[in-house]
């Protein structure tokens, strides 16, 4: 694939939309992302038919937007990606119908993105991690709103889940204490902020399946705990939040721990989704991976939570191989690796 091949990216799975102009040598040419936060902020969570009507509102106006800040019309394009799963299926419907209208309108290829195989795949991006993309196989721990699972990633299309939530996600967890604790949505960053200035140590709450064999998750004991500590009423709430997050860092890093036994032959630990932001996860997943002599590697803030950048990345990965898919492909509400 020529350097200079240019793929629009676009992404509308949950709460945010977003349009990314790439180029295939690791190059943005523009990028925009709305949050739909405050729309979502009052119901504590996300409406999928309110998001569904923002994606449908702000859409082409973040594409055409994008297109011009790359300074090129759709005649440049080599072709036109967008999420098509797994999500919520009214934005899924909003943008990939947008992403066909395009192709079909201007000759291109059309490119279904599963989300979480470019969360996986975002790390390849060129000039974005320091040291270079990593080889494959690399163990991925893909912590989101929606997802906690470990993925050993082979290649392109190769991925063998190793291990994965058996009841919430972490970032669905990270929200319910958050809302535990009096503190807005999304709760993730808020709790974050709150435990900063409280002690990790102060209180015993439970670390779910510490030290069990196998690498699958669950945090809804803890959340429990949480829940017990909040209506006893004797403890601050800094120092709750504190301890969840050093429970939560603490299972991660037993539970990528196994997952390093089951495959040794990797050449890294990839960190991707938007609990990945979060400065105590990576941490500990920084030391246990420095303990196995291997890189960490984790995603700029703003490419660890969903944006259209990682879309049309994968869209290359995808291009290159030749997997291009047709006009008539459904979005899928579900579509694991």
């Amino acid at each position: 694939m020529k350097p200079d091949a240019v793929i629009l990216g676009i992404e509308s799975s949950c709460d945010e939309t977003a349009a990314a102009v790439l180029r295939a040598d690791g190059t943005i040419l523009a990028e925009a992302v709305f949050s739909q936060q405050q729309e979502h902020a009052a119901f504590g969570g996300v409406v999928p038919e309110i998001a569904a009507r923002a994606h449908l509102q702000h859409l082409p106006g973040l594409v055409a937007k994008v297109m011009h800040q790359a300074g090129m019309g759709y005649a440049g394009l080599n072709a036109v990606a967008a999420t098509a799963g797994p999500g919520l299926i009214g934005g899924l419907i909003v943008g990939a119908s947008f992403a066909k209208g395009v192709a079909l309108a201007h000759g291109l290829p059309f490119l279904a993105i599963n989300h979480l195989e470019a969360h996986a795949l975002t790390v390849r991006l060129p000039g974005l991690m320091p040291d270079g993309p990593p080889g494959f196989p690399y163990l991925l721990l893909l912590l989101s709103g929606g997802h906690c699972q470990c993925v050993l990633v082979e290649g392109l299309g190769e991925y063998r889940r190793l291990g994965s939530t058996l009841d919430d996600a972490v970032g669905e967890a990270f929200d319910k204490a958050a809302k535990l604790l009096g503190l807005p949505w999304p709760g993730g960053p808020h709790l974050e902020r709150l435990a900063a200035g409280g002690d990790p140590a102060l209180i015993a709450l439970p670390r779910p399946l510490l030290g069990r064999p196998g690498c699958d998750f669950s945090f809804s004991g803890l959340k429990t705990a949480v829940a017990r500590t909040v209506a006893l009423g004797q403890s601050r709430p800094a120092d709750i939040a504190a301890s969840f997050q050093a429970a939560v860092a603490a299972v991660l890093a037993d539970r990528a721990a196994h997952a390093l036994d089951m495959a040794p032959q990797v050449t890294g630990l990839v960190v991707a989704g938007g609990v990945a932001a979060n400065g105590a996860v990576r941490a500990a997943l920084g030391r246990l991976a420095k303990a196995r002599g291997l890189p960490m590697l984790a995603p700029p803030l703003s490419y660890c939570t969903d944006n259209a950048v990682m879309v049309a990345w994968a869209g290359f990965e995808r291009l290159r191989h030749g997997l291009v898919d047709p006009l008539s492909h459904n979005p899928r509400p579900r579509w694991p690796l």
